[in-house]
């Protein structure tokens, strides 16, 4: 039988939910950023933890992520009913019944949470669920709906993995991870405004305020110049506090100088057109690699220093 649409854009459930889109409602391509994150700050600690506890600790990173972003799209299944790159999710399109998603998001919160801490430390399990609510009630609930500076503070949700992978080893938070956190908080609005711009028509017909559907495109790309900028700094902090060595520091001047070049090019385009936007598609793919290339560097340049 085919899915009856309701009045508010979603579909009634057919039939009960696929595994699979109980997978997809975790967002695991956007995971793998989070798990990566999180296992460098974890690998990058100073001392010892078992490799099952680190597991644990890695898988309870993992599944507070798909948690908050179950919870996130349960919350937000109208609006993604009326944006084309989401509609196809599991709620808009009728797959699943919206009382099973957030009740499968809040047991993956407690469960993952619960975990943390008697695997690790319960600081860890803090940390984690600071970020699960910080997402949930800070990001998608208050301020994506109601200001264009939505990502510029809910960006901390995603930038809380190292802290939780450092202290699930030390029991503590020390300097390097909060200058990883500083430099995924001021990632993350470049990296995703880039996104916005030639995705604006979706964000603009469902209504959610993003810099570029109320400020427009060309404050945008200033914007998206500014946070470069800063987030240039933050990613040379480490080398300055003498965190990280040459290693780290090679890779954070390459990698950093290719992101503003791009940027530039951002900041320069006057395109229009989202299906013409190559030097903003370009930032956004180049961004999601320099994330990953800039953590990973700093793995390895602590353990060569060990």
């Amino acid at each position: 039988m085919a899915s009856t649409p309701i009045m508010s854009g979603v579909a009634t459930p057919a039939m009960p939910a696929h595994w699979r889109d109980f997978v997809a409602l975790t967002k695991p391509r956007v995971m793998t950023l989070v798990v990566f994150t999180g296992l460098c700050g974890l690998l990058a600690a100073p001392g010892h933890i078992h490799p099952v506890l680190a597991f644990t600790a890695i898988l309870c990173i993992a599944l507070g992520a798909g948690a908050a972003a179950t919870l996130n799209q349960w919350w937000e299944a109208d609006i993604d009913a009326k944006m084309k790159r989401t509609a196809n999710r599991p709620l808009p399109a009728g797959r699943m019944d919206r009382q099973a998603a957030l009740h499968f998001g809040v047991g993956l919160s407690f469960f993952s949470v619960l975990l943390m801490g008697v695997a690790t430390n319960w600081l860890a399990a803090a940390v984690l669920t600071v970020s699960i609510l910080f997402y949930v009630f800070i990001y998608t609930i208050w301020l994506k709906p109601r200001t264009a500076q939505n990502i510029v503070i809910g960006g901390a949700a995603g930038a809380f993995p190292p802290i939780i992978g450092w202290a699930a080893v030390t029991g503590d938070i020390g300097a390097l991870p909060v200058a990883l956190f500083m430099l995924t908080f001021f990632w993350t609005p470049p990296h995703f405004w880039a996104l916005a711009l030639f995705v604006r028509p979706d964000y603009a017909a469902a209504g959610i305020p993003m810099l570029p559907v109320v400020a427009g495109e060309r404050a945008t790309r200033r914007q998206i110049w500014l946070y470069t900028a800063i987030m240039a700094a933050a990613a040379l902090a480490p080398v300055l506090m003498r965190l990280t060595g040459a290693i780290y520091g090679t890779v954070a001047l390459a990698g950093t100088g290719l992101f503003v070049a791009l940027a530039f090019q951002v900041y320069r385009s006057r395109e229009t057109d989202p299906a013409r936007m190559t030097a903003e598609r370009r930032l956004f793919k180049y961004s999601i690699l320099y994330l990953f290339l800039m953590f990973g560097a700093v793995v390895v340049d602590r353990w060569l220093l060990a």
